[in-house]
């Protein structure tokens, strides 16, 4: 069995048997429903990067974050946007300044802080791995109109705020205890 069949079966198996305690069951499908689709894209895009540009997935972010800074970012930046250490940042930037696809230099506000970019041959590798990438995307939603993707979006919007009001609700409610 694939990598990518065993990721499917425990994502819908975990879906289908939710046996949720108390007053929230449609909302626990609903969660499993989300991340079951997050995680059947994301396993599919990295068996895909893998396979077609041998690059794994945090690479392909670290560059799309770069690709979007034309004057480079330093590391600190890099780690909060893709909210990861600095550690793993690190690792991933020593590879790519290996492979010829980023550069980096002290950062001229603070000499002590690295400065990184992408590389022409980076801006070619990236532009390439991020044509295919769309493409993909594409394709897992190509089965939704424009008026599905529409209310989709839409939804999506109202949960994302609803999910950033409970936080901050928590927030509040823990600052009061």
């Amino acid at each position: 069995m694939s990598e990518r069949d065993v990721a499917e079966a425990i994502a819908i198996d975990a879906e289908t048997r939710t046996h949720g305690h108390g007053d929230h069951k449609d909302e626990l499908r609903l969660w499993l429903r989300l991340l079951t689709c997050t995680n059947l894209i994301e396993a599919e895009i990295r068996s895909r990067l893998r396979e077609r540009f041998n690059v794994t997935l945090p690479r392909f972010d670290l560059m799309a974050q770069l690709e979007k800074a034309p004057d480079g970012m330093t590391l600190g930046e890099l780690s909060r946007r893709m909210m990861v250490s600095a550690g793993n940042v690190t690792g991933l930037v020593d590879r790519l300044v290996q492979d010829g696809l980023l550069e980096r230099h002290a950062a001229p506000a603070d000499r002590r802080s690295s400065l990184v970019k992408l590389t022409a041959k980076g801006h070619e590798s990236f532009a390439t791995m991020a044509e295919a990438h769309g493409d993909w995307i594409g394709d897992f939603f190509n089965q939704l109109d424009d008026g599905d993707m529409g209310e989709l979006m839409r939804l999506l919007g109202r949960t994302k705020a609803s999910v950033r009001r409970a936080m901050e609700q928590s927030d509040e409610q823990g600052n009061e205890e």
